[in-house]
């Protein structure tokens, strides 16, 4: 046996592994994809077969309405917020405890850390008697603001890793040449863990847009429902026509995974970089 061979031989089960992982994690899609063509009637005579024939009104009944669109405006307008709020401030405060030393950093790390352990089903009652007490339900703000706190903490971890990781001779440089600590920090360190923050902006993004108990809690008209709350809502409405729910199922899914096809190698890079320097 010749090294090559050796060497795909043992790589075998990798393949073969990723294969298996591959065809689990897209077959429920195609399923969903073809489903979304067929009447309820075909569904319930030939479940696992080709449309015969096709019906494209369910997916095209569901583009021409206005609530889908409208729902994944709300989804889009506050996933943009809930990123720029969380990675702006959890930068902000990550740079303080990678780059300054003071009293009392550690202990302030360690409950942003603890942050993580908390979750967010607990919180449920007394955040809807908080945002109910500031004026924020049926408010995009009532959603976002909370996604954003609980985003910080996984936020900073991140962050913070990577910024410690900026040599100190090159903040020393810096602030010989005139530059402030925030001068440093806009000019020189963001950009170069540009990679770190596209790894906790697309972590961001997903997160938000997969939220569905927070915007189910806020908002009680459909104005500012999200794609999340339209699926729950849309399966309510049409629980006896399962093909067109298929066909907004699949529609729903379609954002999210383009998003993800475009931002896949930045977000890879980002978290094997930080292996790498780990």
């Amino acid at each position: 046996m010749t090294p090559t061979l050796r060497r795909r031989m043992r790589s075998l089960p990798v393949y073969v592994t990723v294969w298996v992982v591959g065809v689990v994690m897209i077959t429920p899609l195609l399923y969903a994809f073809v489903s979304g063509f067929k009447s309820t009637d075909q569904l319930s005579r030939n479940a696992f077969g080709l449309p015969s024939p096709w019906v494209t009104s369910n997916y095209t009944d569901v583009l021409a309405s206005g609530s889908f669109w409208r729902m994944l405006g709300s989804s889009t307008l506050i996933a943009v917020g809930t990123t720029l709020l969380t990675v702006g401030t959890a930068a902000l405060a990550a740079f303080a405890l990678a780059r300054f030393a003071f009293r009392g950093r550690e202990v302030l790390f360690t409950l942003f850390t603890i942050g993580l352990m908390f979750p967010f089903a607990v919180a449920i009652l007394p955040l809807f008697i908080l945002l109910r007490t500031f004026g924020l339900l049926d408010d995009p703000w009532g959603v976002i603001l909370p996604q954003a706190a609980f985003g910080l903490p996984m936020t900073i971890v991140i962050l913070r890793g990577f910024f410690r990781e900026i040599p100190g001779e090159l903040e020393e440089a810096a602030t010989l040449d005139g530059c402030s600590p925030f001068g440093f920090f806009w000019r020189i360190l963001l950009p170069m863990a540009r990679p770190a923050l596209g790894t906790v902006s697309v972590l961001a993004v997903v997160g938000s847009w997969n939220n569905f108990l927070l915007p189910l809690l806020v908002f009680s008209e459909p104005t500012w429902w999200t794609i999340p709350v339209g699926v729950q809502q849309f399966q309510g409405q049409y629980a006896a026509d399962i093909a067109r729910v298929f066909a907004y199922l699949f529609l729903a899914m379609v954002p999210a995974l383009a998003f993800y096809a475009v931002a896949e190698r930045q977000l890879i890079g980002g978290i094997t970089m930080g292996a790498t320097k780990g």
